[in-house]
Parts: structure tokens; sequence; C-alpha cells
């Protein structure tokens, strides 16, 4: 019997999710985070799920893991310092930049632009030329090479080597030969070269992005291999797979060799579940809401699918790297209210309260108002939690509040109405940023509100943004580890090709697919997946010559060898244009980048259907309740949710507890239940 394992680490909890591969049946878990060292909650938490299960460890067939090392790293500036070796003349790439500055005013302020993750004091040239076409310009002359590395090694103590030469992505053969000669200098760390990470034109993009890689790439080295140990000590023998930022997943080996795909793993993991339960229910297109402790993450899910974007971004860096169209936003359980002394206007986070101490109403010393201590007053939040196991302080979350009360003058319950306006409408400019901004229409998507505090908030923002129904799967708390189970294994090969629709064929570019399908099959066959149970799909950049950008479009490969492929690309072009834009132009299109994708076998996971109910949801009922919602209070009732079967009906106001979160529904809201176990509401 085989079993798959998804952790996901987060700020407050480690959530676990245990799949049986042979009947599809799940086993969920939380156990509380260790910030300090993530991998002790990791494997504290794998022992703890499989002994509660009577799961041996040699039973753990996949072990896929989603987490914020590289992020963290990045966030907090533990990164290690980088040597660049660039072609002669370039040495200043990475502090020229880009042009680009931030907002509408900032051509009238000075911007200081980051500081380069490799140093200018750590960067060094290569007596080297490569054409754009491939040629030789002019020859690398290893002895002057092995000269500038060795000063560079004598006089810098770098942690890792970047190698990006001009034009290297069309022609890689100085970068190999430059590596060869760098191990032998620099025997003892890791060095990586532009081709093998981005074999992309735009020389800065490139050279970011592999220097990025380099800089957090002894963290992940360090972390994975402790974890693998660790995981070799307990017993297991299965495959360890980490989760990527486009929601897809690579071997360990590869996330210490690559892990700039591993800068938004973290939140990939709620989206990725987000789409399987999505699917399953029968809403294909989605809004994700993934509400914590400390911050929200937002993301679309349409046609059953999550838009991908071709950069990632953490803090001040952007990378040319594949991930989830996920936003974040400072909102969460967690964040703090305050009233600045200047303005005397109510302000809700971005600062957290964290786990320790934690809001007010934990008990643990916490004096400020949070978010969480706002919904404990206005009663949407009873004060058992976890199943009884966890009490809420209801009398400290009042004190709390009452202190912006008395700022703002005004009372208790109309301060914390206020606090949790504020913090959905923080919430509800994320959810824009995803739908109106790129040209959806809220009102076409369902709302998913999963996470710890999501379900809390999900019926508010589902009326602010016109999105039903609410769909509130089942364990929420613990969705982004159902993610990183469910998920795929993924390699992805990009090639920049650079070519006018009327300067090509059908039959060049397909003869150009046939050779990087090869690539990413054999890629993937290393990874123990046979090239009978792969899946491949290809994506290709599109622009009107001239243009400075470029958008992403999925294609057919049948399409290009049939002749229809390039005409169909033309059209999707032209209708995505004018879909994200309003607009088109009479200009020639030009092809930029190619992607193809390889995905490995799906987990054989199946949603899980529930008992049949009558509609009446009284063996589920708990207790009378109230509820304060708009201005005054409202009599309602709490349900516990694993005693809920299919179709009971839920009016509001109510609330449903369950072991991980809280579900409120609103008055003038209603609630049904699947037959999977999903809560939908939906306007009465």
């Amino acid at each position: 019997m085989t079993y798959r394992l998804g952790v996901d680490v987060g700020g407050t909890f480690t959530d676990l999710l245990i799949i049986d591969e042979a009947t599809g049946r799940t086993f969920r878990d939380k156990v509380p985070s260790t910030p300090q060292d993530p991998s002790i909650a990791v494997i504290e938490g794998a022992r703890k799920i499989c002994s509660d299960n009577g799961i041996k460890p040699e039973q753990i067939g996949l072990f896929l893991h989603g987490t914020t090392v590289a992020t963290n790293a990045v966030l907090e500036g533990k990164i290690a310092r980088v040597g660049l070796l660039v072609t002669e003349g370039y040495r200043h790439t990475l502090q020229i930049a880009r042009s680009f500055v931030p907002g509408g005013l900032a051509g009238w302020i000075i911007w200081p632009k980051p500081e380069p993750l490799a140093p200018l004091e750590c960067t060094i040239e290569a007596p080297e030329r490569m054409a754009a076409d491939g040629t030789t310009v002019r020859a690398l002359d290893e002895a002057v090479l092995r000269e500038r590395l060795q000063a560079l090694k004598d006089s810098e103590s770098i942690e890792a080597l970047t190698i990006c030469l001009i034009n290297a992505y069309v022609n890689d053969a100085h970068e190999i030969r430059a590596a060869d000669i760098a191990r032998e200098i620099f025997p003892d760390i890791p060095i990586t070269i532009s081709s093998a990470i981005l074999p992309e034109m735009q020389e800065y993009e490139r050279t970011l992005t592999t220097v990025a890689n380099s800089a957090v790439r002894p963290t992940v080295a360090r972390y994975v291999n402790n974890l693998a140990g660790e995981l070799g000590k307990w017993g297991m023998t299965g495959n360890l797979s980490l989760l990527r930022s486009d929601g897809g997943l690579q071997s360990a080996k590869k996330s210490q060799e690559a892990p700039v795909n591993l800068l938004m793993s973290g939140p990939a993991g709620g989206v990725a579940g987000a789409v399987w339960v999505a699917n399953t229910a029968g809403f294909p297109n989605i809004l994700t809401l993934d509400m914590g402790g400390t911050s929200t993450d937002v993301a679309l899910i349409e046609n059953g699918a999550a838009r991908l974007r071709r950069d990632t971004s953490v803090g001040h860096l952007t990378v040319r790297a594949s991930s989830l169209d996920v936003k974040t936003v400072g909102a969460g359980g967690g964040s703090m209210a305050y009233v600045p002394e200047l303005t005397k206007a109510l302000r809700v986070g971005p600062q957290s309260a964290g786990a320790m101490p934690g809001p007010a109403c934990y008990g643990r010393g916490g004096a400020t108002a949070t978010v969480t201590d706002a919904n404990v007053v206005l009663g949407y939040l009873p004060e058992n939690l976890l199943g009884g196991s966890f009490k809420l302080d209801r009398e400290e979350a009042k004190r709390a509040v009452q202190k912006i009360a008395d700022a703002l003058g005004i009372s208790l319950m109309d301060a914390a109405a206020g606090i949790i306006n504020i913090v959905n409408e923080n919430m509800f400019g994320a959810l824009r940023l995803v739908s109106v901004q790129q040209g959806y229409d809220p009102r076409d998507f369902a709302l998913m509100p999963f996470g710890g505090a999501g379900p809390l908030h999900g019926n508010a923002l589902a009326r602010l943004m016109g999105s039903w129904p609410v769909v509130v799967p089942p364990s929420p708390g613990v969705l982004c580890a159902y993610g990183d189970a469910t998920t795929r294994i993924r390699v992805e090969h990009q090639r920049s090709f650079n070519r006018s629709i009327t300067k090509t064929s059908d039959a060049e570019v397909s003869r150009l697919l046939n050779e990087m399908s090869d690539k990413v099959s054999g890629d993937l066959e290393q990874e123990s997946v046979p090239r009978s149970e792969q899946t491949l799909s290809l994506e290709i950049d599109v622009r009107y010559i001239g243009q400075a950008f470029e958008v992403p479009l999925t294609a057919q490969f049948a399409d290009f060898q049939n002749g229809t492929g390039l005409e169909k690309l033309r059209a999707a072009f032209n209708t995505e244009h004018e879909r994200l834009f309003t607009f088109n132009l009479d200009v020639e299109h030009e092809l930029v980048n190619i992607r193809v994708i390889a995905l490995g076998k799906p987990a054989h996971v199946k949603p899980e259907p529930i008992a049949k109910g009558d509609g009446n949801p009284k063996a589920a009922r708990l207790r009378d309740h109230q509820m304060w919602i708009n201005g005054r209070s409202h009599d309602a009732a709490i349900y516990q949710r694993s005693l809920l079967r299919a179709g009971d009906i839920i009016p509001g106001p109510a609330i449903v507890c369950e072991m991980d979160s809280t579900t409120v529904i609103l008055d003038g809201n209603v609630a049904r239940v699947d037959a999977f176990g999903n809560i939908l509401l939906s306007e009465q």
C-alpha cells in the first residue's frame, strides 16, 4: 500500500494530509510550526499523522512539501554572497537594471534602486563573445579567465557563483566551459549557469534570475539535505518533492539546483488545492481567498486552471520564473488595529500580532486589538476552537477592542465592526487586482475562502464582489496541504524564438516543438515518470512587433503539425489583447518565447461523498448564539460541520464550526451542503 503525504508550513501551523493511493481516502492533521527550524514541525507532524493512522514511514511513496524557506531567505536578507561572471563590457548589468520606476509620480522623486544581489566588487568579466545567432565572435580566453577567477577567490569570500554570458541562451558552450574552469578554482561552492536556469533573451532578466537562484541556493540546499536526512532516519524511502511557484512539483535534487522556482512555493499549495476542489465541486471559475494569521493570498481560477504569470515577485525582487498569479495583502487574523495620533483614522495591518503573544483573546499576554479579537467580540468566532481544546478569552478581546473604541469615540461593537469592515476592504482590493484589473467580471466567478480565517470573511467579501456561491471546502484550514499532496511533477523547458509570424512557418515551429518535447520528456523520465504517464502542454509568448512586453498564450501541438498553429495563435492573441486592453492594432505579430511543459501522473484521489440528509440540520445544531450584524444583535445558531449531511440547509445568521476553521453565514444568506461536504453560501 502506497501513500502520498502533503505538508505545508505556515507561520502558525504546519498542515499535513495523507492520501491513500489505492482508495483515495485522506487523513488530515495540524501541528504548531517551528519558525526557528521549519523541518522540526515537518518531521514531528509526519510522525504524528502516520502514527495516529497506523501508517509506516516506508509506506510513504511520495513526500510532497510546500515551503517558504526560499521566500523567507529573500525577505529577511539571509542570502548567500554571490560572485558573478559576465561577458567583458557587461559588468554593470545588475547596477543599470531596468529603467522602470514605481508609480506615476516617480519621475518627480529620487528612487534608490535595491542593492544588487551580486555586488560589483564580486563581479568579474570573461574575455569572450557570442553573437546573437549563436556563432562565436571571440573565443573564450581560458588563461585570462583562470587568472580573474583566482583573483576573485583571493579577494572576496563568496558562497555561490553565477555565470551569465551574453547570448548564452542561444549557444551555451562558453558558459559550460567557464563553469568547468570555475569548479576547479571553487570546488566547494555551488555554480549556476544562466542557460540552465533561464535560456531566454533579455540579459538583465536572465542575469537577475540566475543570480537570485545562486543567492538562495545554499540555504535551500541545507534545508532540503537536512529534511531528507531526517526523513531517512525516520525510515521513509519514498521520493521527496517540493512545490514550485507555478503549482507543479520538482524533485529534491532539482530543488537544490534551481531553488528560484520555489520562491512562491507556500501560496501555490493553497491555489493547487482550490483547483482540485473547484473541479470536483463543479465550479470551474473561482476566486480564491487564503486568509491566515498574517496575510491573505488571492488568485483567480478560470476554466479549472489557475492563471500563471511569467515572473515571480518577493519583496523588491522580481525574477523571470513562472508562478501562479497570486496577490498578497497584509490582512490576517492577527493583523493589528490602531488609531494614528495624527489622523485619528482607524487602520488595520499590515503589522501582525503573530502566534506569540498573538491576539488578546489567546490569553498569552497580547493587549492590542486584532481582527481575531474583533470577530470574537462580534460573536463571529465562538470561544471554543479546535474541538474545544483551544479556548478564546472574550473579555480580553473586549478590553483590547475597547481601546480602539475609546480612541475613536464610538461604541465597542461599532469599533469591532469597523475593524472587520476595513480588513474586508483590504482583501476586496486584492481580489479586484486578480479579477477586475485583469479584465474579468467577478460576478462570473464563485468565491472559495480557506485557511484558518478565510471562511470567517467569505460571506462578507462575496457581497462586496458579487461572487456567488461561496464555496467552503471541507477542512479549509489544511487545503494548502491538500494542494501539495494532489499536484503533479512538472518540468518546463523554454526557448527564445524571436520570429514574426510572416517569417516563420508551422513546420519550423513544429520541428522545434518536437525537439523541446523530447527534452522535457527525458527530464521527467529522470524523475521516475515514464513517458506513458506524461502530459505535455505548450505556451507561446506573442507580441506586436515593437512592443516591450508579451502576452502568454496556450497552444496545441497538433495545430502546428497540421499547418493551422500560427493562424490560431494570431487569433488568440487578438482576442486576449482586446480583453486586456480593449483594442487591437494593425501590426504584425511576433513569437518571442516558446515553453513546453511536461506533467506527471495526477494523484489517485476522489472526493469523499458524505451521508445524505433530509435538509434539516437539527442533528448538527449545537446551541443558540448571538451575532452582531449591521448595527444590531441577531439571534443565530452554531452548527458542528462534521455532523452535517448532504442536502442540509442552514439559513443565516449562523456559524459552522470545525477543527481547523469557522464559517460565518450572514443574515439574508443561506448555506447548502453538497454531496461532498462543501458548504455553498448563496443569496436567499
